[in-house]
């Protein structure tokens, strides 16, 4: 009988161990999130100095300095289309003192371009909230005596293969756009890949190639020349930042190819921690402020859940992996 009474005391205590370790395992992650950051963070992001990630990053850390008193210190690690910066963060430890900024390329279309990558979107990142979105513009050159989306399909259609098109590389989101173009309407384009979207908008000026696809903040500068002509951009609806230029949609042309940059960090991330860092980081890219500086170029805060991050995410694969099997590109 003792021995059975003994033997039930361990049972109960062991029982009411555990729950005291894992209500104080709760009780510190709550308090990590609650005081998240504890320290300084790292806050990776896969292009170069001055791409439009590390512009929206920069932003943000200042922000998330001031708000917190931790220093953010954004460390750009281009290469690979934004696969090397992407997994950094992937392989970075899960306690919220490394974060990362990402696009569509190194979280979707890679996917379907690459045939291995270090790391799996999926299961490797934590998915804290969308950030920005930039319209992508359709334009062309003058003197391709073009005025609307139907009169460039005409054109082309009627002169398959004659026309080049720009982009900023193989597999990029201004050559995936162009060739869902051309998909969608019946015809086919000469591609032309330039190393950024200022020799892009460079060589359609000087007419070495005929029409682009690239972010709108690099067109509209250009558009007092004459050399060239806006016609469509390529949100679902129109922007409100440019709210006379149509959508390719109104033009019948079914493509949507809008650059956006979300916020990641790596697998196993707290959800309290992922929580507040989507908190803290909503309100700073919607705060007027930072607002301000993104419509300057044409970007637009979208914070979101996690779960719509993945949507997107999912939705930008559906979309995209028609369009590189029939164009047949693949990087490796």
């Amino acid at each position: 009988m003792k021995r059975c009474v003994a033997a039930a005391l361990a049972i109960l205590s062991g029982t009411l161990c555990g729950l005291s370790n894992a209500a104080l395992a709760q009780g510190l992650t709550q308090g990590s999130a609650q005081g998240w950051p504890t320290k300084s963070v790292r806050f990776i992001v896969p292009f170069g100095a001055g791409s439009t990630p590390d512009v929206v990053a920069r932003l943000i850390a200042d922000r998330l300095h001031a708000e917190t008193g931790q220093a953010f210190i954004v460390e750009n690690k281009p290469g690979a289309s934004g696969n090397t910066g992407t997994d950094a963060v992937a392989k970075a430890a899960p306690d919220g003192a490394t974060i990362g900024i990402s696009i569509g390329g190194p979280l979707a279309i890679n996917t379907l371009l690459f045939s291995h990558l270090p790391y799996d979107p999926r299961k490797d990142l934590s998915l804290i909230t969308m950030l920005v979105t930039q319209p992508s513009a359709l334009a062309v050159n003058a003197s391709l005596g073009v005025n609307s989306v139907p009169q460039l399909v005409d054109l082309i259609k009627k002169n398959p293969g004659k026309y080049n098109y720009g982009s900023i590389g193989t597999g990029s989101l201004s050559q995936l756009a162009m060739e869902a173009i051309a998909l969608k309407s019946g015809t086919r384009m000469i591609h032309v890949p330039y190393p950024s979207s200022p020799q892009a908008v460079e060589a359609l000026i000087r007419n070495d190639v005929q029409m682009v696809c690239l972010p709108a903040i690099s067109i509209t500068p250009q558009l007092g020349s004459g050399k060239i002509k806006l016609l469509a951009i390529t949100t679902a609806k129109r922007s409100a930042l440019l709210p006379g230029i149509p959508t390719l949609a109104e033009a019948g042309i079914d493509v949507q190819a809008d650059a956006w940059n979300g916020l990641i960090g790596p697998a196993g991330l707290p959800d309290a921690v992922v929580e507040r860092i989507n908190r803290l980081v909503a309100a700073a890219i919607t705060s007027p402020a930072i607002r301000a500086k993104l419509s300057a170029q044409l970007m637009e805060p979208i914070p979101d859940s996690p779960a719509a991050f993945r949507a997107r995410i999912d939705a930008d694969i559906a979309r995209w992996k028609p369009v590189i099997a029939a164009a047949k590109i693949k990087i490796n």
